[in-house]
């Protein structure tokens, strides 16, 4: 006698689907993930889509992330698999119900009016850590209250001025993040030539800043002037209405226009740290003894130098694809960085954007995978809800990817799961560094 198989997520999406399906109702959220971008791009302003699909260069690195996943075969066994799956991981002492987490993403009130706090409500109803932003539209305390005891980790930039970066990291750890996740890739902007087209930076206009705005060590500043810049805007009716957003946006905090004229110029003379070195690694170990995530880690010597310096786990990240033109794909160097981190847990983050890649990603030793743009993609279209059906469908289909290969759980995810031209090769950047 057989009984049906329990429904795992995979299942359960796909029945909810096509049962609603017959009474003529489609997802509000594509599940293709390019009619989920467009689907997004309609709901966007024209600079706001810009800064959040958009790449370094003649974005070659985004297409590049894309293309490594394409060029990975998955090789299934038959008459292998499981009734139920297990899709969790061990990460930093935590027992995650799933091997996904939602990257840092700034400015996203760029997507939504409550931008990251639809997400941490997603996140948490949805058992995925969210990583705070540095550069996020809602401060981390408010976020965090709204996830309860859910998973939480802050990513950190570190900008010119110690005593803030310092202040980031006592809020964080205040707020119960898990961990600090620092950010290398960004010690300068990269050309970004959608931005530039359009004139846009959304911090200029004071979006994006509520982690400093809420900061009182940043707040303490703000009455200090700085030299004027060499650059002035033109006296337009856009500069008028940009002037009338930067004093509504003060108000909300508790600042006066003239302070958040102050705010937007502080921040971005003060948000690069272009000589960021593996002594400040040190001194952020001395600072918190929260366990350290270092994000954008490609080379595998950068992965030797981690762990001589005792952090905690790495990100394999080309930051999406928006720092450098040309980049190597991130996919294509997390076998050459599991191989050098020596045990060390290393994450993966830049170009996932389905279930199959989130196998693909644990197959060539990832522990997990970080989620970027599809989530914010969810949130322009339907608010939380939204982030939630882009979280469901990745997870149903990397549930489905893990049974139709005939595992039973994501640990069970390695070489043996991918064809054998596809196997992992760190050959090309393992050895002695060749510069």
């Amino acid at each position: 006698m057989t009984t049906n198989p329990p429904a795992g997520p995979g299942r359960t999406r796909q029945t909810r689907l096509y049962v609603r399906g017959l009474g003529g109702e489609r997802p509000a959220v594509p599940v293709i993930p390019e009619r989920l971008q467009a689907a997004a791009k309609a709901k966007m302003s024209a600079a706001d889509f810009a800064y959040v699909a958009g790449g370094a260069g003649a974005e070659r690195t985004m297409r590049a992330n894309l293309a490594a996943f394409e060029r990975v075969r998955l090789m299934p066994r038959r008459l292998s698999g499981t009734r139920e799956r297990d899709l969790g991981v061990e990460l930093l002492g935590l027992s995650l119900p799933s091997p996904l987490l939602l990257a840092p993403i700034g400015v996203l009130e760029a997507a939504h009016p409550q931008a990251d706090l639809a997400v941490a409500r997603a996140a948490a109803a949805e058992r995925v850590p969210f990583v705070f932003s540095s550069q996020a539209s809602v401060p981390m305390e408010t976020c965090a209250k709204a996830m309860g005891d859910a998973p939480r980790f802050f990513q950190l930039y570190w900008g010119t001025d110690d005593e803030v970066t310092r202040s980031f990291v006592r809020r964080a750890e205040a707020c119960g993040a898990a961990a600090v996740v620092l950010t290398l890739d960004t010690t300068l902007l990269g050309w970004r030539p959608r931005d530039l087209d359009l004139g846009s930076l959304p911090f200029l206009r004071g979006r994006g800043l509520a982690q400093y705005l809420s900061d009182p060590v940043f707040r303490s500043r703000l009455d200090t002037p700085l030299p004027a810049p060499a650059v002035q805007p033109p006296r337009t009716p856009a500069l008028l209405r940009t002037g009338a957003d930067l004093a509504a946006k003060g108000r909300a905090f508790g600042l006066s226009a003239a302070q958040m004229r102050s705010a937007a110029a502080r921040f971005t003379a003060t948000y690069t740290r272009p000589d960021l070195s593996w002594d400040d690694v040190g001194r952020l170990r001395e600072w918190t003894r929260l366990p350290i995530l270092l994000k954008g880690i490609l080379h595998p010597d950068d992965a030797r130098e981690a762990v001589r310096r005792g952090v905690d786990g790495l990100i394999v990240s080309n930051h999406g694809g928006r720092q450098i033109d040309g980049e190597v794909a991130a996919l294509d160097a997390l076998p050459g960085v599991v191989a050098a981190a020596g045990g060390l847990p290393v994450l993966l983050d830049s170009g996932v954007r389905t279930g199959s890649d989130v196998a693909k990603a644990l197959a060539l030793g990832a522990r997990a995978v970080l989620l970027g743009r599809p989530y914010v993609y969810g949130l322009a279209i339907a608010g939380e809800a939204g982030v939630r059906e882009v979280v469901g469908n990745v997870l149903a289909e990397f549930d489905l990817t893990l049974g139709l290969l005939g595992l039973g759980a994501a640990r069970d995810l390695g070489p043996g799961a991918l064809a054998p031209s596809h196997a992992p090769d760190p050959s090309p950047y393992s050895g002695e560094r060749a510069d």
